[in-house]
């Protein structure tokens, strides 16, 4: 499995060019893709997302958040910050839910590799932004 993150699957839905998009592409087509919750949160909180783009997004995947969740990514978050990092809560309840599953992260945004720390993983396209 592959999670996207936001900004990666906005730019695959608008049509944008990018390593990124490319990744989701992929990930789709072979039926790898899934979501974590606080990104499809963040997909459907657009209130111009056109009606078949939020079916296609709600056919993806969602991963279950595991017990002790929460406080693992209350840690996370204080591990990344302690390291002199950015930490924003979105990113880290993302990063979480992808540890928590050993999946792969497809991004744009730069943040996430403060993440590494933890074990996250990034595709080479998700150094990009």
């Amino acid at each position: 499995m592959i999670a996207l993150d936001t900004s990666s699957l906005v730019h695959y839905l608008a049509g944008s060019p990018g390593q990124d998009v490319e990744a989701v592409d992929v990930a789709l087509f072979e039926n790898q893709a899934c979501l974590p919750p606080v990104v499809l949160s963040e997909i459907l909180s657009d209130p111009k997302l056109p009606r078949a783009l939020e079916e296609i997004v709600l056919q993806i995947p969602t991963l279950e958040l595991a017990a002790g969740f929460w406080e693992r990514a209350g840690r996370l978050r204080a591990r990344v910050a302690a390291a002199g990092h950015k930490a924003k809560l979105a990113d880290t309840l993302i990063a979480q839910s992808c540890l928590d599953h050993d999946v792969a992260l497809v991004t744009r945004d730069r943040d996430f590799s403060h993440f590494a720390v933890a074990g996250l993983q990034l595709l080479p396209a998700g150094r990009h932004k």
